[in-house]
């Protein structure tokens, strides 16, 4: 194929704010987990698929399946849809109280 770049698990980015290793990143509509740490405008790998813990909106519980979101407000994942983006699903329950959620990024939006 001529037209091929590449598979887009992992992207070159410009961290929109600092980041560190592990952590969610959202650059527009995209969503995506870094590589390593970086500052606010520098680049950063980010991967866009597979599976990460993820922070999240302690009072939540989640289930297995539910839609997750990016709250980019409080850089936490989030069962809330109503102005967060769409990042994937939960792989796993997670009660409330939690600190973490398992998450299957969706690698688009």
């Amino acid at each position: 194929m001529k037209n091929y770049v590449q598979d887009g698990h992992t992207l070159s980015l410009n961290a929109p704010y600092d980041v560190a290793s592990g952590g969610g990143l959202l650059v527009g509509a995209l969503f995506a987990v870094a590589v390593s740490a970086a500052t606010s405008g520098n680049a950063v790998q980010g991967a866009t698929c597979g599976v990460y813990t993820l922070p999240k909106t302690n009072a939540q519980a989640w289930t297995l399946g539910a839609k997750v979101y990016w709250d980019d407000t409080n850089k936490v994942a989030t069962t809330t849809a109503s102005g967060n983006t769409l990042i994937g699903c939960a792989v796993a329950a997670a009660a409330n109280p939690s600190t973490t959620g398992t998450v299957r990024l969706n690698g688009t939006v």
